[in-house]
């Protein structure tokens, strides 16, 4: 093997380990919230952990999953994370 079949293996490996790698970083992510924080979003940390594990399975159902759950998803859950809950005013700062 030549130097160019190598580097043409390892593109192919990366970009084939790009849906995977997705789908385990939304599941981590998933997995690390509190769960107090996920009720106080009205989300459920199960239901999303077990329907991004499945999704990873099926490459598109994967990325469209967990792409899904890090752009809607887990900005909802960090902010409720942070205090910042849908439907509560802040309190003036003072």
């Amino acid at each position: 093997m030549d130097l160019a079949q190598i580097l043409l293996a390892l593109a192919v490996a990366s970009f084939a380990a790009i849906p995977l790698g997705l789908s385990i970083w939304a599941l981590l992510d998933a997995a690390r919230r509190p769960q107090w924080a996920w009720a106080l979003s009205g989300r459920r940390q199960v239901v999303w952990m077990a329907a991004v594990a499945f999704s990873a399975f099926t490459v598109l159902g994967g990325v469209l999953l967990a792409t899904w759950y890090l752009v809607r998803i887990r900005p909802e859950v960090a902010a409720a994370e942070e205090g910042r809950i849908p439907g509560v005013p802040r309190p003036p700062r003072r």
